[in-house]
C-alpha cells in the first residue's frame, strides 16, 4: 500500500454530507480544485479544502468510484474508503439502459452489408469506363448522341 505521505486526493463518506473528497498538501489547491468542480464535486461552505458530491442521490457511488477511477487514471495517488475503491470492492449491478442505439447501430450495419432491393443486377458498366452514348430521338428520329457539334 502507498505511504499517506504520497496522496493526492481522499474520497470517504461523512454523516452531513455524504460522498466527500479532500486533496492533500501535495497538490496545489487551484489544480485540486480544477478537477474535483469536473468531477461533479462542489466545496462544502465554511470547510476549506473539503468537496461533497454534487446530486449523491443520482448514482453517487458510481460517480464517486469513477474520479478515483479516472484521478489514478490522470497518475494521481488516490486513497478512498473500501465501498469507493473501484479496485478493492466490486462495482453495484448497474441496470440496463435501453435506448434503441445498439438495436439502430445493429440495424444500419445490416443494411449496409446487404445488396439493395432496388439494384438486383450488377451494373453493366466496368468502373473507370466511360458510358457508353444514349440514343435520343429528335423530331421523331432516333439519333446518336456524339462528340462535336451537329449540322
Amino acid at each position: 500500500m502507498d505511504s499517506p505521505l504520497s496522496d493526492h486526493f481522499r474520497f470517504g463518506t461523512h454523516p452531513d454530507h455524504g460522498f466527500v473528497a479532500a486533496a492533500t498538501a501535495n497538490i496545489p489547491a487551484h489544480l485540486a480544485d480544477w478537477f474535483l468542480v469536473r468531477e461533479q464535486f462542489e466545496p462544502v461552505p465554511d470547510t476549506p479544502g473539503l468537496y461533497r458530491l454534487a446530486h449523491p442521490e443520482q448514482d453517487g457511488i458510481r460517480r464517486t468510484r469513477q474520479a478515483v477511477h479516472d484521478l489514478r487514471r490522470h497518475g494521481y495517488e488516490v486513497q478512498a474508503d473500501y465501498s469507493l475503491d473501484p479496485g478493492r470492492s466490486t462495482s453495484p449491478p448497474q441496470p440496463a439502459v435501453r435506448n434503441g442505439l445498439m438495436e439502430r447501430r445493429n440495424r444500419i450495419a445490416h443494411a449496409a452489408a446487404t445488396r439493395s432491393p432496388q439494384r438486383l443486377t450488377a451494373p453493366t458498366t466496368m468502373p473507370g469506363a466511360a458510358p457508353q452514348p444514349a440514343s435520343v430521338p429528335i423530331n421523331g428520329h432516333a439519333q446518336t448522341a456524339g462528340k462535336g457539334r451537329g449540322r
